[in-house]
């Protein structure tokens, strides 16, 4: 009896190991209910291909974000030592008995090595399958979804299963539930031709008195139109030039076929920086990505970016990072890839790189709530691991102020997509990751903040450390029980900083416009950062990095460093919003850049902040 009851699990373990992955026990990795504004409109056709993205777990990101944080802490004697691609890649690995695992798994469906493409780290495997064989690895069903506002049609889920056993070796499996529209974050766009009248200012019209100015003044069109000049004066760097010795870059980032047009940029340069005029940028084409040059399809998001990016930088290399990602479904068109996950797919590309521009700006987001929790937390990881080689990455915070940008509560359009329907504020991601800086946007000179500026508290994100501080002393100027249950008081809390955000005037087509939204804040900002990584090289010093620990702390110990911003509010989901005010507040962050006392406290020792 003995030896049989030694024999029984022995035997049981041997025939659990011989059954296939594909037909062991399943259970639901994730689900969630079908998302408000989106149709089930039929069965995805077996034969559409999707990309499956199948990421493993990364069991030493905790040790990549100490790294993150100590190089990042202008207060850390670590400050500044960024790590290489390969350290990154190192600390995101996955665990070899997971790659085992689930390469047994796929390989029970059919899909060996050579099917099978692994970014540099191996954290995510990705595998080219008909619809078929992905509803048959994942235990479900796709359908087409139609967005009822727009049109857009996308092929997703609303639950997954895996087998039991690779709980522990899968973190997410997409495309699967997430329904995004990845929008542009624009808010006003006007052509010129009728505005030019009322924008002129008379020539004998005296400049504007702003003591952080250079010069402590700015022109007073400025208050009409806003052109690299009038931001050069306002954030205090007229006069410094660019180092272009020493390996400094700036990049943009384009999704939704936006194409950034290299006539309209020598317009643009020949009415406000003639001295660029002829120069150009690198396009880098991703996943499907398009260069379309035709004057008539010019994107006036991506043509916002570059003109006042690569303006306000030159002669400093820009590149502009084209990526695929628009809805692509169509019933009679069941030959491209349905990713629709553009943050995954230019994430993939540029960690593969081994040089990346210091400084990168994006104008796209989702709002949070329709991005799921896991894959969130992945894109978020991976901006970290970016981060930590030293680029700085700056987002738009939104042009909904605190949601959908509707004062009237009868109006308002901010419900909750979790069976609910709660009214409730809406925060925006990737700009409410920790690991980026949010920007949000001010307007006129003085500056006020801008009433779409996008702002709020995080569902998914705690507060960092880096913020406890500054966000504490707003959270304690609200009057008892304001806005209970509208948003979490305990999120990480945007935008982190602010810049103009209206007003721009740009040429899109071969014409003037004059364009606004937090889309013209965050090029704006980045440029602002690139000029002080610049500033930095030049002197033998690494680029800022992960900018938001000295942000802070800048702003706790030396309150001339940012303009701080104290008149606005930004309303949505039938409320005023919130106020500006003295210190962080979530319209301007910390307030809008002062360029030369930035460049003081960044070349020289940080220690020496405020007399530390």
């Amino acid at each position: 009896m003995r030896s049989l009851s030694l024999w029984f699990p022995v035997a049981f373990a041997a025939l659990v190991v011989a059954v296939p992955a594909k037909d062991r026990a399943h259970k639901v990795k994730d689900s969630i209910l079908s998302p408000r504004g989106w149709t089930k409109t039929g069965k995805a056709p077996a034969d559409h291909i999707i990309d499956l993205r199948i990421a493993l777990p990364q069991p030493r990101f905790p040790e990549l974000e100490k790294h993150l944080y100590e190089i990042s802490d202008p207060l850390h004697d670590r400050y500044g030592e960024h790590l290489s691609k390969e350290e990154v890649e190192a600390l995101v690995s996955p665990e070899a008995e997971s790659v085992h695992l689930v390469n047994e798994w796929l390989a029970s469906h059919g899909l060996y090595e050579d099917s099978l493409r692994r970014t540099p780290a191996n954290d995510w495997v990705i595998v080219s399958v008909p619809v078929s064989l992905a509803e048959e690895i994942l235990k479900t069903e796709y359908h087409v979804w139609t967005h009822e506002a727009s049109g857009d049609s996308l092929v997703r889920t609303t639950a997954y299963s895996i087998p039991e056993h690779l709980d522990e070796h899968v973190e997410l499996v997409e495309p699967t539930l997430f329904f995004s529209r990845t929008k542009s974050l624009k808010t006003s766009f006007r052509i010129h031709d009728e505005e030019a009248k009322s924008a002129v200012v008379a020539a004998d019209t005296p400049p504007i008195s702003i003591p952080s100015a250079s010069g402590g003044h700015v022109d007073a069109s400025c208050n009409k139109t806003i052109t690299i000049t009038c931001l050069q004066q306002l954030y205090n760097a007229v006069g410094f030039t660019p180092d272009v010795k020493h390996g400094n870059e700036i990049g943009i980032t384009g999704y939704l076929e936006q194409f950034a047009n290299i006539q309209d940029l020598q317009s643009f340069y020949a009415d406000q920086r003639p001295d660029a005029l002829n120069s150009t940028f690198k396009t880098v084409l991703i996943n499907g990505g398009e260069n379309n040059q035709t004057l008539a399809d010019a994107g006036a998001e991506a043509n916002l970016d570059t003109q006042f990016a690569y303006g306000l930088t030159f002669p400093t290399p820009g590149t502009f990072f084209s990526t695929g990602g628009r809805p692509p479904f169509k019933a009679d068109n069941l030959t491209t890839s349905n990713t629709n996950e553009p943050y995954s797919d230019w994430l993939d590309f540029v960690l593969a790189q081994k040089k990346l521009p210091q400084a990168i700006s994006t104008s796209y987001a989702d709002d949070e709530q329709t991005v799921p929790v896991a894959y969130a937390k992945r894109v978020c990881n991976g901006f970290a691991q970016l981060g930590a080689r030293g680029v700085s990455l700056l987002f738009s915070s939104g042009d909904g102020g605190v949601g959908d940008g509707e004062e009237d509560p009868a109006l308002q359009e901010c419900f909750t997509n979790d069976g609910r329907n709660a009214t409730r504020f809406v925060p925006l991601f990737p700009p409410s990751c920790p690991f980026v800086t949010a920007v949000g946007g001010t307007i006129h000179v003085p500056e006020t903040a801008v009433f779409f500026s996008g702002g709020g508290f995080s569902d998914v994100f705690p507060r960092p450390a880096y913020q406890q501080l500054a966000v504490s002393k707003f959270l304690e100027t609200l009057a008892p029980g304001t806005y209970k249950g509208l948003f979490n008081p305990k999120g990480r809390a945007i935008p982190d900083v602010a810049a103009q955000a209206d007003l721009f005037r740009i040429f899109l087509s071969g014409r003037p416009v004059s364009i606004g939204g937090t889309s013209a804040a965050a090029p704006t900002f980045a440029a602002f950062v690139s000029l002080l990584n610049s500033a930095r090289l030049s002197k033998g010093l690494p680029p800022l990095g992960f900018l938001n620990p000295l942000v802070y702390t800048i702003q706790a110990l030396d309150k001339t460093a940012f303009n701080d911003i104290t008149v606005g509010n930004n309303p949505g989901c039938g409320t005023p919003g919130f106020n500006a005010t003295k210190g962080w507040d979530p319209i301007t962050g910390v307030g809008t850049p002062n360029f030369g006392k930035l460049k003081d406290i960044v070349t020289f020792n940080l220690l020496g902040i405020a007399g530390l």
